[in-house]
């Protein structure tokens, strides 16, 4: 998930999802409470789950829809939310099914139907909206609803395919609100989740109150909660600092994190291992300076990311030479064993070997979000330290960034990526799969066919050597250069618990979780 989450577990099973029984979430003293304000500097693309494929919206969908299975805390096991059951049919991995549970209704009062799913998949991948999640559904081909019952037939074997099921992509919204091919506008949200959204305003808040028709996998009494967002880290810093808001979730700035400390009674802070990164995605379509992977090679010889770890990230950040991040099954260094350490002689040999004049011109483009303008600066003094490259730099406010990006409008640009279910798959096929949502023109028929045997796999340790040949040809193809990894922390005042279950690497935003002490 584009940057835009305790600790990621080596080996994830994925078959064998088992029913749980309902819960309904009941309005109690809990619920007519002080809200709990959370600050964030991520962004909501947008309300409608067929257009979004970030952290800031799919931090509001986790809360306000449903999905047919979700995760519980500490566990990468899906289980069934708005599903009774789900599991394959038969051994191929193929064939899905989900029975829908009972008595699910939409804020209108309609009773949720098992074509409501059908309906909700269908116009994900029809309206394929240019910075939406379509792409995760690459393999599904066809959806069928009767009765009570959802299959979903796929193209190939994909055994991930119950993590895509849980993600916001695959929020259940109601058939008679949203239209079938276009995106639904204004600020309403028509969702079975754990919150209602009574109110947001862009770029300023969101207020969600317990839903208590709610039934499903949550088990926690919900306390209101007020999502506000801050155009930067330093405004969230200042928003935090003078107490205006209780929970600081993503991102405080690198020097503020570095300098807390967890005895400090004032506040609690909840580290959990990162399943989040930052790379830099090269456009390598035909007539772009880097479509010459001989340029892309170079360019990955004079990446110091030490220096970017420590200088502007203040050590918050490890440095990441792979596709897929420490903590996920298959992670290699492909990278570092290809680009041992910044070099540029090799970098202006490469060059001279291939014809290309210097200093090549190239823009790179970067989100105005966080620390990606500072990270911008250290990347062209990198890239022109030797004259080799001469760099302009292009900034944009984060809407007009994801939109420029995919129109191809700069030659390489920074783009932070959160696993969106807990499985290195996710930091493949979305990344370097031909269509990918990185929208930089590249497509390999070896990397795709090792996409899909990957996703064969029941058994994910059984994948491992597959993701590393797969890194290996990412590390020679440079399509895009890993930077860093990191760790997700939430600050919570010491009044507020729960800030520990936010981020925790599966893509569920559980704000349900967190409660005045």
């Amino acid at each position: 998930m584009r940057s835009v989450r305790v600790r990621i577990l080596a080996t994830v099973l994925v078959l064998g999802i088992v029913g749980v029984g309902a819960w309904q979430l009941m309005p109690d003293a809990e619920a007519d409470a002080k809200p709990i304000v959370v600050g964030t500097s991520d962004v909501v693309t947008s309300l409608d789950p067929a257009g979004a494929y970030d952290a800031g919206s799919w931090a509001v969908f986790s809360n306000v829809f449903q999905t047919l299975t979700t995760y519980q805390p500490g566990s990468t096991q899906p289980v069934p939310d708005a599903a009774e059951e789900c599991g394959f049919s038969g051994d191929d991995a193929k064939v899905y099914v989900c029975e829908l549970r009972e008595g699910l209704r939409f804020p209108s009062g309609r009773e949720m139907t098992a074509e409501d799913v059908k309906f909700s998949f269908e116009r994900v991948l029809k309206i394929d909206s240019e910075v939406g999640p379509a792409s995760l559904f690459s393999t599904l081909r066809s959806v069928e609803a009767d009765g009570r019952e959802v299959t979903f037939r796929l193209s190939s074997a994909d055994a991930t395919f119950p993590f895509k099921v849980a993600t916001g992509a695959a929020s259940i919204v109601d058939s008679e609100a949203y239209p079938a091919d276009e995106l639904r506008g204004g600020t309403g949200v028509d969702g079975t989740g754990p919150y209602r959204l009574t109110s947001y305003e862009e770029g300023e808040e969101a207020v969600l109150v317990p839903n208590p028709g709610y039934r499903g996998a949550v088990e926690d009494r919900a306390t209101p909660v007020t999502l506000r967002y801050f155009t930067d880290s330093a405004a969230l810093d200042e928003a935090w600092k003078n107490r205006a808001i209780d929970v600081a979730s993503r991102e405080l700035p690198p020097e503020t994190l570095a300098g807390m400390s967890p005895a400090d009674p004032d506040h609690r802070i909840s580290e959990s291992d990162g399943s989040s990164t930052n790379n830099l995605v090269l456009d390598v379509r035909p007539g772009t300076p880097l479509a010459d992977p001989s340029v892309r090679r170079a360019m990955a010889w004079l990446i110091d990311r030490d220096k970017i770890a420590a200088t502007v990230l203040d050590g918050t950040v490890e440095p990441l030479y792979s596709l897929i991040p420490a903590g996920f099954t298959g992670h290699n260094t492909a990278f570092f064993d290809a680009f041992p350490q910044r070099d540029a002689d090799k970098a202006r040999e490469l060059l001279e070997r291939a014809g290309v004049r210097t200093p090549v011109p190239v823009s790179l483009g970067f989100p105005r979000i966080g620390t990606r303008e500072k990270e911008a600066y250290e990347l062209k003094e990198q890239l022109e330290a030797e004259g080799l490259f001469l760099v302009k730099l292009e900034g944009r406010e984060w809407n007009a960034f994801q939109k420029d990006y995919a129109k191809g409008e700069f030659d390489a640009y920074t783009l932070g990526w959160i696993a969106d279910y807990p499985d290195p798959d996710s930091f493949s096929a979305a990344l370097i799969g031909t269509g990918n949502s990185m929208k930089n023109g590249f497509g390999d028929q070896r990397i795709d066919e090792l996409i899909l045997r990957s996703q064969s796999f029941g058994d994910r340790t059984r994948a491992v050597r597959t993701f590393e040949e797969l890194q290996k040809l990412t590390a020679e193809k440079v399509p895009m250069i890993p930077l860093w990894q990191r760790k997700e922390y939430t600050v919570t005042s010491k009044d507020v618990g729960g800030g520990q279950f936010l981020n925790d690497g599966t893509g569920v935003f559980r704000l349900w979780r967190l409660g005045w002490l």
